[in-house]
């Protein structure tokens, strides 16, 4: 029996689909004989046609570039770094790159939520400030049109910050007991929910600095903010969806085949859940980058400064050396 060929937009969003797939991010191990194929995306494959149909340009949003870390063994500053700019010229060349194939183009709108949960995590609000200004700037400086921001700021202007929380929880939020009951069921989403507490208590874990308590006392502490996190991430996500609603969703969280979030990795390192937040860049002496904690790239590198403030590490032995760069435009911004 023949199979009617695909309709145009079909093919087209098969087409702009592969051009993601070697970035998506996920725990799933597969054989190359069962790598992922667009056909194993359907969400994202009628979002795709729905637009294309329409000709409509392509707008994926992304959460995600709160706020730095506040463990000092992870980063190397509160502000944006060489792991943010990198992540930020991937995306955008990964919007021109879709524009080549697709005439009404892409752009990516990167949906901050470090205000979202801050309290939580252990970051003042005023450094989140900070580091979406920087993160702005450095979108503004490079030349990166294909990409945009947008943040708690944007929906309720100057309201104080927790007064933004206690909204946007109380309009979107799942109830604790809810999501609670979720996580307990293995089954519940394929036990993503499960892997997602999991890993963000790890991450409060390490991140808490200046605890006086015992481990015990902490991990718990941790457990119950990261029933917080998740309940917050998913009002957020809610908030964005109904700004947004024709938009593709991407996820910096591993996200399985099928699911209604891609997953997108935005540099090489050696955790699924690791971020350019997280982490610093170590650039190799082979030419490759990686993130890794900032005390795993001290030992390894030196460190080097970009207009007066640490930006990576190099790898190789030495002393800190300061060095002088300026904004480059990046490659694919000068083929558009």
């Amino acid at each position: 029996m023949r199979h009617p060929a695909p309709s145009a937009p079909a093919a087209m969003a098969a087409d702009l689909l592969a051009a993601l797939l070697p970035h998506h991010r996920t725990l799933e191990a597969t054989a190359p004989a069962h790598e992922a194929a667009p056909t194993d995306f359907p969400y994202q494959l009628r979002q795709l046609e729905h637009l294309i149909a329409a000709r409509r340009p392509i707008v994926l949003t992304l959460p995600g570039f709160p706020c730095k870390s506040p463990n000092p063994a992870k980063v190397i500053g509160r502000l944006p770094d060489e792991g943010e700019r990198l992540a930020l010229r991937f995306l955008d060349g990964l919007c021109a790159r879709i524009g080549e194939r697709y005439a009404p183009g892409a752009r990516i709108v990167i949906c901050s939520d470090g205000h979202v949960f801050s309290d939580l995590i252990g970051v003042p609000d005023p450094h989140v400030d900070a580091y979406n200004d920087a993160l702005r700037a450095m979108i503004r400086t490079a030349g990166l049109s294909h990409l945009s921001t947008f943040d708690l700021r944007d929906v309720y202007g100057d309201v104080p910050c927790d007064a933004k929380r206690e909204q946007v929880l109380r309009r979107y939020g799942p109830s604790l007991d809810a999501l609670r009951a979720e996580t307990r069921d293995t089954a519940a989403h394929d036990g993503e929910t499960l892997r997602l507490y999991r890993g963000i208590t790890r991450f409060l874990f390490e991140d808490t600095t200046g605890f006086e308590g015992t481990r015990s006392a902490l991990q718990r502490a941790c457990r119950s903010r990261a029933y917080g996190v998740i309940r917050r991430s998913r009002a957020w996500g809610a908030l964005i969806a109904e700004h947004h609603p024709d938009a593709v969703r991407l996820s910096i969280h591993p996200q399985p085949r099928g699911a209604a979030k891609f997953g997108i990795r935005l540099l090489d390192a050696p955790d699924a859940w690791m971020t350019p937040w997280h982490a610093c860049v170590l650039r190799q002496a082979d030419g490759g980058v990686r993130l890794l904690r900032a005390a795993d790239a001290a030992r390894l590198g030196r460190l080097v400064h970009r207009d007066g403030r640490p930006s990576h590490y190099v790898e190789g032995a030495g002393r800190p050396v300061p060095v002088r760069m300026t904004a480059q435009v990046p490659p694919s911004a000068t083929r558009r």
